[in-house]
C-alpha cells in the first residue's frame, strides 16, 4: 500500500467505501470526527483526507463547509459514491428471524418500503457500520443492520437483502484533500472550488457573479452559510467549471476579487466521471 487516507466513521462506513473506490492502493484510517480526519493529515498520520460534502437526498453535510477553509488542506480530487444499503445479520440467520434493524437515522427512511413489507422495526444507531460491528460482537440473532456491503465483509455478516433502498439516486459527493495542492491541469474537465465574502456595498453579490456570466464560466454550486454565529456575516462556497489559468476563468476571478473582502481557492481538481 502507498500511504494512508483518513475518513470519518467506523470501518465499513460509506466514507470507507469511498476510500476503497477512489484510492484502492492506500490504507484507510478510521477517525472519530471530521476534525480528527483533518488533523490526521495535518499531523502526517495520513496523506489524504476523504470528506463528504453533499448528498443527493439530504443535501449539504453539516459543518463541512465551515471546516474546509480552516483546515489548511487543499482539495486534490472529488469522488461520487453511490449509497447502496443492504440488510445484514449473523451467518445462518433467516429474514423471518429479524425483528429489529439498526442503522444511522438517515438510512432508515430510505428503506421504509422493504422494512414495512417484512414488519421489521427500525432503530436509530450512531453509526451504521458501528451497528454492524455491534451485531457481530454481541451475537444477537434477532437484530440486523442496514449498512454497506463493505461492512458485511469486514464484520463477517451475511447479507439477507442487497441494495434495498427505495430510490436509486442516492449518491454522496466526497472531496479528497491533501497538505499540498496540485494546481496543474490534470484533465480537460477541471473544477475549481473557492469561498468568498462580498464587500458591504449594494448589489455586491450580483456584481461579483456578473463576471462568471459575461465570461462564460459555468458555476455548478453556490451556497451561503453564516460565519462566527452572525446573521450579518455570510460566507459563500462555490464550484465552477474550469481552471484558474483559463483566460475566461481568470477574468471572472479578477472581477470577483474586486467585489469581495475575502477570497480563498480551496482547490482545483479533475471533474469526477459521474458529473458527465
Amino acid at each position: 500500500m502507498t500511504g494512508r487516507i483518513a475518513f470519518q466513521g467506523e470501518p465499513g462506513a460509506y466514507s470507507h467505501q469511498a476510500c476503497r473506490e477512489a484510492r484502492p492502493d492506500m490504507e484507510a484510517l478510521p477517525c472519530g470526527t471530521f476534525e480528527d480526519v483533518i488533523e490526521a493529515v495535518r499531523s502526517r498520520r495520513a496523506d489524504l483526507a476523504m470528506l463528504p460534502v453533499e448528498n443527493s437526498t439530504y443535501g449539504r453535510v453539516a459543518d463541512i463547509h465551515r471546516l474546509l477553509p480552516e483546515s489548511g488542506l487543499h482539495i486534490v480530487d472529488e469522488a461520487f459514491v453511490r449509497v447502496h444499503i443492504s440488510l445484514m445479520a449473523l451467518p445462518g440467520v433467516k429474514i423471518d428471524e429479524i425483528e429489529t434493524v439498526r442503522a444511522h437515522l438517515v438510512l432508515l427512511p430510505q428503506c421504509a418500503s422493504y422494512l414495512g413489507e417484512y414488519g421489521i422495526r427500525g432503530e436509530a444507531a450512531a453509526d451504521s457500520a458501528g451497528a454492524a460491528a455491534e451485531i457481530a460482537a454481541t451475537g444477537t440473532r434477532t437484530i440486523g443492520a442496514l449498512a454497506s456491503d463493505l461492512a458485511a465483509e469486514i464484520y463477517g455478516l451475511n447479507i439477507l437483502a442487497r441494495h434495498i433502498e427505495d430510490h436509486a439516486h442516492n449518491t454522496t459527493r466526497f472531496l479528497i484533500m491533501a497538505r499540498e495542492g496540485d494546481p496543474a491541469r490534470r484533465d480537460e474537465d477541471m473544477i475549481t472550488t473557492f469561498v468568498f465574502r462580498v464587500r458591504n456595498i449594494p448589489a455586491a453579490l450580483y456584481k461579483a457573479m456578473g463576471g462568471f456570466a459575461t465570461n462564460g464560466v459555468n458555476m455548478t454550486k453556490l451556497e451561503s452559510y453564516m460565519i462566527d454565529g452572525s446573521f450579518t456575516a455570510t460566507q459563500f462556497y462555490a464550484d465552477i467549471e474550469g481552471h484558474p489559468d483559463d483566460p475566461n476563468v481568470k477574468l471572472a476571478m479578477e472581477e470577483l476579487a474586486y467585489f469581495t473582502s475575502y477570497l480563498k481557492i480551496l482547490g482545483t481538481y479533475p471533474a469526477d466521471l459521474p458529473r458527465s
